[in-house]
């Protein structure tokens, strides 16, 4: 009878019980796996699932996947994925706070998302753009670069912060001298940049959701490398803005201090914010701001919707005072108004309290420091007797002495609105500043109750 052959062998073999079998019995019977993943384990293998979403986190980059995962599996996904993926994928495709916070942690160490609105794209994409134009240098750096990243930015922008702008580099040219005079070389310097700054024209028209703009046109942390042309508006620079301010019809807020700028430049800025659909707060503080650009400032007054004005540290005079008060008693929206720091006397002091016996919408007013005396004051203490909506005063560092502490002391005798009253440094003695704070306690505490009071009201009128 022929042998079987092995195939038969194996059919006939008795089957070997996977539940008795002791594999350290039988040696030969062990197979050892040697795993070309050093993190490989026996004891934990991945699911297919793991290893599908493991390749689109790897592939990322090239054949972006997720709004077509299941909500679970697009979670792991972007807990998985890394900062360093592009903008031009993440962008427009990932609305992940988490991921956005990953990013902005990775990218800055200090982030006050409360700053943005709570929102972590929003706190990156500002910061990234403000990052790019405080670093653009004119015909150096390329332009394309921020162009590029618009598209990106404009639907999360609402708000540029700018502490520095940069100047163009110098160009130096060397030119021989005339042998006869001399054998040497003369380094010449020539600037004959196409422009002197960052042209926010370029950005302006396609961040329809822009509200704010801060700018300073200088540089931080310049060291020894100081220069005066590191700090300095130009006429070219004023013109561009001007064109572009003009343009970004959505901006509420607009911030240009510590950068020289003079009366030309003030009218320049503010012929472009005339009739501005939008504007509600202005502010020009520590520029060289005289009487012309005050003139200025009072035409816009009452051509636009400003509730907000701080012209702090200016060089404004009795006269831009008196444009400005004049604009004051028959302006209808602006609630604060800032002019601290100036040169306004008391001419100017009198002419803005003047227009406030009209004025029933100012809320805040800063006088201090401007060499303001008992005539301001005088005129302050009717003001007080009579106006209904100023809340917080401020005369601190003037002059106003004896007797005009005691004027206004007695205006403030008839007042039940005020609440803060600053006169550190003005001479009014102890007791009027004593009085005065006896009266600013009643007011607050009136303005609690009635604050209380309100809230009820609203809360019952809802609920019925």
């Amino acid at each position: 009878m022929p042998e079987p052959n092995v195939s038969a062998r194996a059919s006939i073999s008795p089957p070997i019980d996977m539940h008795t079998m002791n594999p350290a019995a039988d040696p030969r019977r062990m197979r050892r796996i040697i795993a070309e993943d050093p993190e490989w384990s026996l004891a934990i293998v991945p699911l297919l699932t793991e290893l599908c979403l493991r390749h689109i986190v790897n592939n990322f980059e090239n054949k972006p996947i997720l709004d077509e995962l299941l909500p679970k599996h697009k979670v792991k996904v972007l807990e998985k994925l890394p900062t360093t993926v592009p903008l031009k994928v993440t962008a427009n495709l990932i609305s992940d706070e988490g991921y956005w916070k990953r990013c902005c942690l990775k990218q800055w160490e200090i982030c006050d998302v409360s700053q943005y609105g709570g929102s972590w794209k929003r706190l990156f994409f500002e910061r990234y753009l403000e990052n790019l134009i405080e670093h653009f240098i004119p015909e150096v750096t390329d332009l394309g670069i921020i162009l590029e990243a618009i598209p990106l930015c404009k639907d999360h922008v609402r708000k540029l912060d700018i502490r520095q702008l940069l100047p163009p580099v110098k160009i130096n040219l060397k030119k021989d001298v005339d042998d006869d005079l001399s054998e040497s070389e003369s380094d010449i310097a020539i600037d004959i940049p196409s422009i002197d700054h960052f042209d926010f024209g370029t950005i302006t028209s396609s961040l329809s959701f822009l509200e704010e703009l801060h700018l300073v046109y200088g540089v931080r942390g310049c060291g020894m490398n100081f220069e005066w042309n590191l700090f300095e508006f130009t006429s070219r620079d004023c013109s561009s803005l001007a064109r572009a301010l003009k343009m970004c019809k959505s901006l509420k807020v607009f911030k240009l201090h510590k950068s020289k700028v003079d009366d030309e430049k003030a009218r320049v800025l503010i012929k472009s914010l005339l009739d501005h659909p939008s504007l509600i707060k202005l502010d020009f503080s520590y520029n060289h701001i005289g009487d012309r650009g005050a003139r200025a400032v009072g035409k816009l007054m009452n051509s636009s919707k400003l509730e907000q004005l701080n012209l702090c540290d200016n060089r404004i005079r009795a006269h831009g005072a008196q444009a400005i008060g004049h604009a004051l008693s028959k302006n209808a929206t602006l609630t604060s108004l800032n002019l601290r720091l100036n040169r306004i006397g008391d001419e100017g002091g009198q002419a803005i309290c003047q227009a406030l016996l009209q004025n029933s919408i100012l809320v805040e007013l800063h006088l201090g420091s401007n060499e303001l005396s008992e005539p301001t004051a005088t005129v302050l203490s009717q003001v007080l007797s009579k106006n209904t909506t100023l809340r917080n005063i401020n005369l601190s560092c003037n002059r106003i002495g004896l007797d005009g502490g005691k004027q206004l002391m007695e205006g403030m005798s008839d007042n039940k609105t005020v609440t803060e009253f600053d006169l550190r440094l003005t001479e009014v003695g102890q007791e009027s500043e004593f009085v005065i704070n006896q009266i600013l306690r009643v007011n607050e505490e009136g303005a609690r109750l009635e604050s209380l009071r309100r809230i009820q009201k609203e809360t019952s009128q809802s609920n019925f």
